[in-house]
Protein backbone atom coordinates (compact mmCIF):
# COMPACT_ATOMS: atom_id res chain seq x y z
CA UNK A 1 0.00 0.00 0.00
CA UNK A 2 1.62 3.49 -0.98
CA UNK A 3 1.89 5.55 1.80
CA UNK A 4 0.28 9.13 1.46
CA UNK A 5 1.99 11.92 0.61
CA UNK A 6 2.28 14.17 3.22
CA UNK A 7 0.47 17.71 3.48
CA UNK A 8 0.72 21.18 4.63
CA UNK A 9 -0.54 20.34 7.96
CA UNK A 10 2.02 17.64 8.46
CA UNK A 11 4.93 20.35 7.78
CA UNK A 12 3.24 22.39 10.94
CA UNK A 13 3.31 19.39 12.40
CA UNK A 14 7.09 19.20 12.26
CA UNK A 15 8.02 22.95 12.57
CA UNK A 16 5.50 23.54 15.81
CA UNK A 17 3.79 25.93 14.24
CA UNK A 18 0.40 26.80 12.52
CA UNK A 19 -0.90 26.04 8.69
CA UNK A 20 -1.24 29.31 7.66
CA UNK A 21 2.40 30.03 9.00
CA UNK A 22 3.45 26.90 6.85
CA UNK A 23 1.39 28.85 3.77
CA UNK A 24 2.67 32.64 4.61
CA UNK A 25 6.59 31.02 4.84
CA UNK A 26 6.17 29.59 1.65
CA UNK A 27 3.87 32.88 -0.09
CA UNK A 28 5.01 35.65 1.37
CA UNK A 29 8.35 34.74 3.36
CA UNK A 30 9.17 38.69 4.43
CA UNK A 31 5.73 38.50 6.67
CA UNK A 32 7.63 35.39 9.13
CA UNK A 33 10.88 35.78 10.94
CA UNK A 34 14.68 34.46 9.58
CA UNK A 35 13.68 31.74 12.43
CA UNK A 36 10.31 30.57 11.61
CA UNK A 37 10.73 30.52 7.51
CA UNK A 38 14.11 27.99 8.38
CA UNK A 39 11.62 25.93 10.74
CA UNK A 40 9.49 25.79 8.33
CA UNK A 41 12.14 24.54 5.58
CA UNK A 42 13.81 22.51 7.57
CA UNK A 43 10.35 20.72 8.07
CA UNK A 44 9.48 20.54 4.74
CA UNK A 45 12.99 18.72 4.14
CA UNK A 46 11.91 16.64 6.76
CA UNK A 47 8.61 15.38 5.62
CA UNK A 48 9.38 15.27 2.29
CA UNK A 49 6.21 17.77 1.36
CA UNK A 50 6.48 18.85 -2.10
CA UNK A 51 5.45 22.16 -3.48
CA UNK A 52 4.41 22.30 -7.29
CA UNK A 53 6.18 25.06 -7.88
CA UNK A 54 4.85 25.47 -11.52
CA UNK A 55 1.50 25.40 -10.70
CA UNK A 56 2.01 28.14 -8.25
CA UNK A 57 3.58 30.03 -10.86
CA UNK A 58 1.56 29.67 -13.35
CA UNK A 59 -1.89 30.21 -11.14
CA UNK A 60 0.24 33.54 -9.80
CA UNK A 61 1.63 34.54 -12.88
CA UNK A 62 4.79 34.46 -11.67
CA UNK A 63 8.40 33.64 -13.34
CA UNK A 64 10.40 32.46 -10.07
CA UNK A 65 13.07 34.89 -11.02
CA UNK A 66 14.41 38.44 -9.24
CA UNK A 67 16.75 40.43 -11.84
CA UNK A 68 19.40 42.57 -10.41
CA UNK A 69 21.04 45.15 -12.86
CA UNK A 70 24.78 45.68 -12.21
CA UNK A 71 26.62 49.20 -13.85
CA UNK A 72 29.65 47.00 -14.62
CA UNK A 73 30.19 43.07 -13.22
CA UNK A 74 34.07 43.75 -13.07
CA UNK A 75 33.63 46.23 -10.24
CA UNK A 76 34.29 44.36 -7.56
CA UNK A 77 32.47 46.46 -5.25
CA UNK A 78 29.37 44.75 -6.02
CA UNK A 79 30.03 41.60 -4.81
CA UNK A 80 29.06 41.64 -1.64
CA UNK A 81 25.91 43.56 -2.37
CA UNK A 82 25.29 40.92 -4.82
CA UNK A 83 25.82 38.25 -2.31
CA UNK A 84 23.53 39.65 0.16
CA UNK A 85 20.64 39.77 -2.18
CA UNK A 86 20.81 36.54 -3.01
CA UNK A 87 21.18 35.30 0.46
CA UNK A 88 17.72 36.94 1.30
CA UNK A 89 16.06 35.68 -2.34
CA UNK A 90 17.37 32.46 -3.43
CA UNK A 91 16.27 30.31 -0.30
CA UNK A 92 12.54 31.59 -0.69
CA UNK A 93 13.00 29.78 -4.03
CA UNK A 94 13.33 32.70 -6.54
CA UNK A 95 16.12 32.47 -8.84
CA UNK A 96 18.58 35.36 -8.70
CA UNK A 97 19.78 36.43 -12.32
CA UNK A 98 22.27 39.21 -12.56
CA UNK A 99 22.38 41.32 -15.57
CA UNK A 100 24.89 44.07 -16.82
CA UNK A 101 24.17 47.21 -18.16
CA UNK A 102 27.58 48.61 -18.71
CA UNK A 103 27.66 50.53 -22.13
CA UNK A 104 28.19 48.83 -25.33
CA UNK A 105 31.16 50.72 -26.67
CA UNK A 106 30.17 54.77 -25.55
CA UNK A 107 26.44 54.72 -25.15
CA UNK A 108 24.06 52.58 -23.52
CA UNK A 109 22.09 49.80 -25.41
CA UNK A 110 18.66 50.69 -23.56
CA UNK A 111 16.83 47.93 -25.97
CA UNK A 112 19.11 45.55 -24.15
CA UNK A 113 17.57 47.00 -21.21
CA UNK A 114 14.42 47.10 -22.04
CA UNK A 115 14.64 43.34 -22.12
CA UNK A 116 15.87 42.76 -19.14
CA UNK A 117 13.07 45.07 -17.66
CA UNK A 118 10.46 43.45 -19.45
CA UNK A 119 7.10 42.08 -16.97
CA UNK A 120 7.54 38.65 -18.13
CA UNK A 121 11.34 38.12 -17.15
CA UNK A 122 11.23 38.89 -13.40
CA UNK A 123 8.84 39.12 -10.62
CA UNK A 124 10.96 42.28 -9.28
CA UNK A 125 13.94 44.38 -9.96
CA UNK A 126 16.98 45.21 -7.86
CA UNK A 127 19.02 48.53 -9.82
CA UNK A 128 22.44 49.44 -8.99
CA UNK A 129 22.31 51.59 -12.02
CA UNK A 130 20.99 55.33 -11.41
CA UNK A 131 19.79 54.68 -15.42
CA UNK A 132 16.28 53.65 -16.56
CA UNK A 133 15.16 54.31 -20.00
CA UNK A 134 12.58 56.91 -20.63
CA UNK A 135 10.02 55.06 -21.90
CA UNK A 136 9.65 53.16 -18.62
CA UNK A 137 10.04 55.89 -16.43
CA UNK A 138 6.05 56.35 -16.81
CA UNK A 139 5.19 52.67 -15.58
CA UNK A 140 7.08 53.00 -12.28
CA UNK A 141 4.30 52.54 -9.93
CA UNK A 142 1.55 51.96 -12.41
CA UNK A 143 -0.30 49.24 -14.56
CA UNK A 144 2.47 48.89 -16.76
CA UNK A 145 5.44 46.59 -18.12
CA UNK A 146 7.46 47.07 -14.79
CA UNK A 147 7.20 44.56 -12.32
CA UNK A 148 8.49 46.00 -8.71
CA UNK A 149 11.51 47.61 -8.27
CA UNK A 150 14.13 48.77 -5.46
CA UNK A 151 16.81 51.18 -6.83
CA UNK A 152 20.39 50.23 -4.56
CA UNK A 153 23.43 52.16 -4.30
CA UNK A 154 22.34 54.73 -7.00
CA UNK A 155 18.86 55.97 -7.73
CA UNK A 156 16.92 58.95 -9.96
CA UNK A 157 16.44 61.89 -7.91
CA UNK A 158 12.15 62.64 -8.58
CA UNK A 159 11.03 59.30 -9.20
CA UNK A 160 8.96 57.56 -6.74
CA UNK A 161 11.02 54.50 -6.59
CA UNK A 162 11.76 52.85 -3.43
CA UNK A 163 15.38 52.96 -2.82
CA UNK A 164 18.02 52.03 0.12
CA UNK A 165 21.69 54.62 -0.37
CA UNK A 166 24.05 55.70 1.67
CA UNK A 167 24.69 59.20 2.70
CA UNK A 168 27.60 59.94 -0.14
CA UNK A 169 27.97 63.55 0.75
CA UNK A 170 28.42 62.53 4.22
CA UNK A 171 31.06 59.80 3.45
CA UNK A 172 32.78 62.99 1.61
CA UNK A 173 32.96 65.49 4.38
CA UNK A 174 34.36 62.77 6.64
CA UNK A 175 37.56 62.65 4.06
CA UNK A 176 37.81 65.88 3.61
CA UNK A 177 37.60 66.22 7.41
CA UNK A 178 40.73 64.02 8.16
CA UNK A 179 42.81 65.32 5.46
CA UNK A 180 42.36 69.01 7.11
CA UNK A 181 42.85 67.55 10.71
CA UNK A 182 46.13 66.01 9.70
CA UNK A 183 47.68 69.27 8.25
CA UNK A 184 46.35 69.43 4.58
CA UNK A 185 45.36 72.80 3.30
CA UNK A 186 46.18 71.94 -0.61
CA UNK A 187 43.51 69.18 -1.22
CA UNK A 188 42.56 67.15 -4.87
CA UNK A 189 39.02 65.39 -5.94
CA UNK A 190 38.95 62.85 -8.09
CA UNK A 191 35.61 62.66 -9.32
CA UNK A 192 33.31 60.06 -10.93
CA UNK A 193 31.34 60.31 -14.28
CA UNK A 194 30.19 63.69 -14.35
CA UNK A 195 26.28 62.54 -14.83
CA UNK A 196 26.62 59.84 -12.22
CA UNK A 197 24.33 61.11 -9.08
CA UNK A 198 26.93 59.33 -6.85
CA UNK A 199 29.22 61.71 -8.14
CA UNK A 200 26.98 64.85 -7.99
CA UNK A 201 26.36 64.11 -4.47
CA UNK A 202 30.22 63.31 -2.78
CA UNK A 203 31.27 66.26 -5.15
CA UNK A 204 28.98 68.33 -3.11
CA UNK A 205 29.90 66.76 0.10
CA UNK A 206 33.65 67.58 -0.88
CA UNK A 207 32.51 71.43 -1.25
CA UNK A 208 31.13 71.10 1.70
CA UNK A 209 33.88 69.46 3.41
CA UNK A 210 36.39 72.34 2.52
CA UNK A 211 33.94 75.01 3.50
CA UNK A 212 34.02 73.34 6.74
CA UNK A 213 37.65 73.31 7.36
CA UNK A 214 38.12 76.80 5.89
CA UNK A 215 39.81 75.41 2.62
CA UNK A 216 39.32 77.07 -0.71
CA UNK A 217 37.68 74.98 -3.38
CA UNK A 218 40.07 75.26 -6.53
CA UNK A 219 38.65 73.82 -9.64
CA UNK A 220 41.75 73.01 -11.17
CA UNK A 221 42.23 70.42 -8.44
CA UNK A 222 38.73 68.83 -8.83
CA UNK A 223 40.03 66.01 -11.61
CA UNK A 224 37.83 64.09 -13.75
CA UNK A 225 37.45 60.06 -13.11
CA UNK A 226 35.10 57.11 -14.20
CA UNK A 227 35.30 55.12 -11.27
CA UNK A 228 38.02 53.00 -13.10
CA UNK A 229 41.54 52.45 -12.03
CA UNK A 230 42.52 53.60 -15.45
CA UNK A 231 41.16 57.28 -14.76
CA UNK A 232 43.08 57.14 -11.55
CA UNK A 233 46.13 57.26 -13.03
CA UNK A 234 45.10 59.34 -15.15
CA UNK A 235 44.47 61.91 -12.64
CA UNK A 236 48.08 61.05 -11.35
CA UNK A 237 49.50 62.57 -14.62
CA UNK A 238 46.94 65.56 -13.75
CA UNK A 239 48.76 65.79 -10.16
CA UNK A 240 52.10 65.54 -11.53
CA UNK A 241 51.69 68.48 -13.98
CA UNK A 242 50.51 70.40 -10.70
CA UNK A 243 52.60 73.92 -10.36
CA UNK A 244 51.46 73.63 -6.91
CA UNK A 245 50.74 69.70 -6.27
CA UNK A 246 48.11 69.17 -3.78
CA UNK A 247 49.30 67.07 -0.38
CA UNK A 248 46.33 65.18 -0.32
CA UNK A 249 43.82 63.95 -2.49
CA UNK A 250 40.45 62.31 -2.04
CA UNK A 251 39.14 59.65 -4.62
CA UNK A 252 35.66 59.27 -5.09
CA UNK A 253 36.56 55.48 -5.59
CA UNK A 254 39.02 52.89 -3.98
CA UNK A 255 39.79 51.62 -7.71
CA UNK A 256 40.58 55.22 -8.76
CA UNK A 257 42.53 55.42 -5.32
CA UNK A 258 44.70 52.18 -6.50
CA UNK A 259 44.83 53.50 -10.02
CA UNK A 260 46.52 57.03 -8.68
CA UNK A 261 48.58 55.37 -6.04
CA UNK A 262 50.24 52.64 -8.69
CA UNK A 263 50.87 54.94 -10.80
CA UNK A 264 52.74 57.50 -8.84
CA UNK A 265 54.69 54.15 -7.91
CA UNK A 266 55.48 53.92 -11.51
CA UNK A 267 56.82 57.85 -11.09
CA UNK A 268 59.57 57.11 -8.11
CA UNK A 269 57.09 58.86 -5.72
CA UNK A 270 55.06 56.81 -2.80
CA UNK A 271 52.14 56.87 -0.93
CA UNK A 272 51.69 58.69 1.85
CA UNK A 273 55.39 60.05 1.78
CA UNK A 274 54.66 62.55 -1.02
CA UNK A 275 50.83 62.70 -0.68
CA UNK A 276 47.92 61.28 1.49
CA UNK A 277 44.86 59.41 -0.40
CA UNK A 278 41.87 58.67 0.96
CA UNK A 279 39.03 56.51 -1.16
CA UNK A 280 36.04 55.79 -1.33
CA UNK A 281 34.00 51.98 -0.74
CA UNK A 282 36.34 50.24 1.30
CA UNK A 283 36.24 47.01 -1.23
CA UNK A 284 38.19 43.68 -0.02
CA UNK A 285 41.56 45.16 -1.50
CA UNK A 286 41.35 48.27 0.32
CA UNK A 287 43.15 46.82 3.50
CA UNK A 288 45.42 44.61 1.98
CA UNK A 289 46.97 47.23 -0.71
CA UNK A 290 50.40 48.41 0.13
CA UNK A 291 49.84 51.49 1.78
CA UNK A 292 46.84 50.03 3.04
CA UNK A 293 44.07 52.37 1.79
CA UNK A 294 42.28 54.88 4.46
CA UNK A 295 38.59 54.85 3.04
CA UNK A 296 34.83 55.61 3.36
CA UNK A 297 33.37 52.31 4.72
CA UNK A 298 29.87 51.70 3.12
CA UNK A 299 27.70 48.74 4.40
CA UNK A 300 27.29 46.74 1.30
CA UNK A 301 25.69 43.77 3.08
CA UNK A 302 23.26 45.79 4.43
CA UNK A 303 22.51 47.65 1.53
CA UNK A 304 22.07 44.32 -0.45
CA UNK A 305 19.81 42.66 2.46
CA UNK A 306 18.15 45.72 2.90
CA UNK A 307 17.26 46.32 -0.67
CA UNK A 308 16.06 42.52 -1.04
CA UNK A 309 13.66 42.67 2.10
CA UNK A 310 12.07 45.97 0.39
CA UNK A 311 11.88 43.76 -3.09
CA UNK A 312 10.02 41.10 -0.64
CA UNK A 313 7.85 43.39 0.59
CA UNK A 314 7.12 45.35 -2.49
CA UNK A 315 6.13 42.01 -4.31
CA UNK A 316 3.94 40.64 -1.07
CA UNK A 317 2.48 43.82 -1.92
CA UNK A 318 0.95 42.79 -5.77
CA UNK A 319 -0.31 39.97 -4.52
CA UNK A 320 -2.39 42.26 -1.76
CA UNK A 321 -0.65 41.36 1.19
CA UNK A 322 0.05 44.62 4.21
CA UNK A 323 3.39 46.09 3.90
CA UNK A 324 5.32 48.76 4.74
CA UNK A 325 7.47 50.08 1.89
CA UNK A 326 6.48 53.63 0.59
CA UNK A 327 6.46 54.20 -3.08
CA UNK A 328 8.83 57.01 -2.79
CA UNK A 329 10.71 55.46 0.34
CA UNK A 330 14.24 56.10 0.35
CA UNK A 331 16.51 54.32 3.19
CA UNK A 332 19.93 55.94 4.09
CA UNK A 333 22.54 54.02 5.69
CA UNK A 334 25.55 55.56 7.62
CA UNK A 335 28.80 55.20 6.35
CA UNK A 336 32.37 55.54 8.71
CA UNK A 337 35.58 56.61 7.74
CA UNK A 338 38.51 54.05 7.77
CA UNK A 339 41.97 55.01 9.00
CA UNK A 340 45.04 53.14 7.22
CA UNK A 341 48.63 53.98 6.58
CA UNK A 342 47.33 55.84 2.97
CA UNK A 343 47.59 59.23 5.19
CA UNK A 344 49.56 60.95 7.45
CA UNK A 345 50.20 64.50 9.03
CA UNK A 346 51.84 67.08 6.94
CA UNK A 347 55.15 67.54 7.86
Amino acid sequence: MNKPLPRIRDVALAAGVSTATVSRALSHPEQVSRETRERVLAAIDATGYTINQAARNLRRRRTGAVVVLVPNLANPFFSKILSAIAAEIAPIGYNVLVADTAPQGQERDDERMLGYLSNNRADGLILLDGHLPDELRRDIGGSGSLPPLVFACEWIEGLATPSVVIDNAAGARLAIRHLAELGHRRIAHIMGPPTNVLTVERRRGTLEGLAQAGIPAREDWFLPGDFTMESGAAAAHRWLACDERPTGVFCQSDEMAFGFISELHRNGLSVPRDVSVVGFDDIETASRYVPALTTVHQPRDGIGTTAARMLLALMAKDDEAAVAVNAGERRLLPVELVVRESTRAVD
